[in-house]
């Protein structure tokens, strides 16, 4: 015997909202003070000069200039130049 009897789906068949996560402003655009340059869960990129890291590891600029990747010692780096 069935343990649901006549309903219209399962009661765990949801799926969750998109988080819209990853790189909002790429190499060499310009980047004002405040935007959002990397959204990310845990820190595969790390904050260089220019940029601070934020509690859920977004990565935002702290003053204006140029977005710059960077990599130093095998971890990324976002720096605003």
């Amino acid at each position: 015997m069935a343990h649901t009897k006549a309903q219209k789906a399962v009661s765990g068949n949801r799926d969750s909202q998109p988080k819209r996560l990853g790189v909002k402003l790429y190499g060499g655009q310009s980047a004002k003070s405040g935007n959002i340059i990397i959204k990310q869960r845990g820190s595969k990129f790390w904050p260089g000069e220019g940029t601070a890291i934020c509690r859920d590891f977004t990565i935002m600029a702290v003053r204006p200039g140029t977005v710059l990747f960077k990599k130093k010692m095998g971890k990324q780096f976002v720096c605003v130049v």
